[in-house]
């Protein structure tokens, strides 16, 4: 599958820097998991559909009611239509230099926050609605105008945001420039019950697969195929033991593409079929 290079791939002038970027990204089609290499922290305005992001150690679904600021770095998108076969979201790119003067013009310190979630989730109302409405109309002045424009429709919303979230969306503004990494273990077990395939869950870490093999059999000693197999395999018993759920009901959420391949999984690991659990309970 091919990396999205996200706003590259959005920038008709490849050759000029931009510390803020606004883009209207309209589709027809779903696009599921689609892997992105984001290069600048971005607001997700989410209009029309609904938007899944797998991140390293997180994944969130958003829908129109609400929107996204979503830190830089290698994620996998789902983007799913409505009803009206649309999806719709208007895009705000910023650098960390942007968001660096910002801290610094209104003097907001470091608070040393343990905030390290990749994103933060936005309820859409009124004041937004507006907000966007108005920053569409950006794009229809001069360069150098549509960039002093930019500049203080960036700090409108951020300023908006703070009076709204407080001191939460504080500590995410830090959190945004923090260079804490999660440690490779704590990616993988993140993604252990998740519908990720091992490429996925490989990219996620900013690896290769072969890299994230490596890496994973001097942490685990084990191959990382059978060992997250048979993690997910244990979760589904779980599940349909103690939850009461089918087969029917787990096989996606642990990773199998089809109900038939997770049953014969099944009966080769604990010797009897998810069938038989159902019969018992």
């Amino acid at each position: 599958m091919a990396i999205d290079n996200i706003p590259e791939i959005y920038i008709e002038d490849k050759d000029k820097e931009t510390d803020l970027f606004v883009y209207d990204f309209r589709m027809t089609s779903d696009v599921v998991k689609s892997k992105v290499n984001l290069s600048m922290n971005m607001f997700s305005f989410l209009q029309v559909g609904k938007k899944q992001v797998h991140f390293a150690d997180a994944s969130v679904m958003v829908n129109k009611e609400q929107s996204l600021l979503i830190k830089k770095g290698n994620w996998l998108w789902t983007e799913l239509l409505d009803n009206e076969n649309i999806y719709y979201c208007k895009l705000l790119f910023f650098s960390e230099n942007m968001l660096r003067l910002f801290l610094e013009k209104y003097e907001l310190k470091n608070t040393k926050s343990t905030v390290v979630a990749p994103f933060f989730i936005i309820e859409n109302d009124g004041y937004i609605s507006d907000y966007l409405n108005t920053l569409s109309k950006v794009n229809h002045f001069n360069s150098i105008s549509k960039n002093r424009l930019l500049t203080v429709k960036f700090e409108e919303i951020l300023l908006y945001l703070l009076a709204k979230y407080g001191a939460n969306f504080e500590s995410y503004l830090h959190a945004l420039i923090a260079t804490k990494v999660s440690s490779f273990k704590t990616m993988v077990e993140s993604n252990v019950y998740s519908n990720l395939k091992l490429e996925e869950v490989a990219f996620l870490c900013n690896m290769s697969l072969s890299t994230f093999k490596r890496h994973f059999y001097k942490e685990y000693g084990v191959n990382p195929g059978k060992w997250i197999q048979d993690k997910r395999l244990d979760y589904a018993k779980s599940l349909m033991i103690n939850k009461g759920l089918a087969a029917s009901e787990v096989y996606f959420e642990v990773g199998y593409t089809n109900l038939s391949n997770f049953s014969n999984a099944f009966k080769n690991k604990f010797g009897f079929s998810p069938r038989e659990i159902s019969g018992n309970s």
